[in-house]
């Protein structure tokens, strides 16, 4: 499997979470070339600020493989992770980061800030702007869906 099958599949989740009002994000993690786990933003279906796709992801994986640390996964996610799920993605030991779309007003994978640059124990190889066009583009039809609707 290829990065555009894994980030394709992450894809299908933000138009999920769409169609929850959520903001369209959506993320997998792989490990030896397979899904192990899915996430999608829940924010608004589940009244819930902790409720990311990269969050939902993590938690999904760390229970398929019985352990806290993430180690020989990668994760897709189809927008620059916040610091929350950086913090998250660091924690866990995932190995790498393919985001999507940046994100100007909170990502911390290196556009708003770097956090994996900051000296924490461990730092994931990460790939931004992989299918950034096909990202971005779900998210901005929701924001001008939002502003067109008001």
């Amino acid at each position: 499997m290829s990065h555009s099958y894994f980030m394709g599949e992450a894809l299908i989740l933000a138009k999920n979470a769409e169609k929850h009002a959520d903001v369209p994000v959506g993320a997998v993690i792989v490990k030896n070339g397979e899904i192990i786990a899915k996430g999608q933003n829940r924010r608004e279906e589940h009244k819930n600020s902790l409720a990311h796709a990269e969050i939902e992801a993590i938690d999904g994986a760390c229970r398929v493989l019985g352990s806290k640390y993430l180690t020989g996964c990668t994760l897709y996610v189809t927008l620059e992770p916040c610091p929350m799920c950086t913090g998250a993605i660091i924690n866990s030991r995932i190995d790498t980061v393919v985001y999507g779309a940046y994100d100007d007003k909170a990502g911390c994978m290196g556009t708003l800030t770097d956090m994996t640059a900051l000296g924490f124990n461990h730092k994931p190889e990460i790939i931004g702007g992989y299918m950034e066009k096909e990202c971005g583009q779900v998210l901005t039809e929701f924001f001008e869906n939002i502003r067109n609707n008001k």
